[in-house]
């Protein structure tokens, strides 16, 4: 996509939500329902995924891990908004791949220690890029980003989670 392309699409939308800001607010929903076994069958809105348990808490690899896809939601937001980035400051990728990693002690999952955290300890977001850009653009293209990838920022900035149940 060329950035004058980018640019008409986003024109609409950007005084859109500056003359009517409640216009910008939208809510994403995700569903799942419990599946054999211990599984879940997400609705991407594309298909259907089966998350289950990860091999190292008794899981057979057949099942997604959703901290694989927390990973892989992370390298898709952070690649779709490194390509608007590019595109929006005209800094040509020839080609790019994202990386996300990250650690976790299943001994917090299985509850074999209470000193061991549930969830990812550390994760790191790496970029191979392959382009002729000034060290310069770089930094502006992963600092940009940074700044607008939603998956990224909202695991950086923490949201409030509220739980809710319902009993039918």
């Amino acid at each position: 996509m060329k950035v004058e392309e980018l640019k008409s699409i986003q024109a609409p939308l950007k005084q859109q939500y500056k003359d009517e800001p409640e216009a910008a607010i939208i809510t994403l929903s995700a569903r799942g329902q419990i599946g054999n076994g211990i599984t879940c069958k997400v609705d991407t809105g594309k298909a259907i995924a089966e998350a289950g348990l990860h091999p190292a808490t008794g899981g057979d690899g057949t099942s997604l891990c959703s901290g694989d896809m927390l990973l892989e939601a992370l390298v898709a937001c952070a690649g779709v908004t490194l390509s608007a980035v590019a595109t929006a400051i005209g800094v040509e990728l020839k080609d790019a791949t994202v990386i996300a990693e990250g650690e976790l002690d299943f001994r917090g999952t299985l509850a074999v220690s209470k000193e061991a955290p549930v969830g990812f300890k550390s994760l790191r977001l790496a970029f191979e890029l392959d382009t002729e850009a000034s060290a310069g653009q770089i930094e502006s293209l992963i600092n940009l980003t940074e700044r607008y990838c939603v998956v990224y920022q909202t695991l950086v900035n923490t949201p409030d989670i509220v739980v809710e149940k319902t009993q039918v």
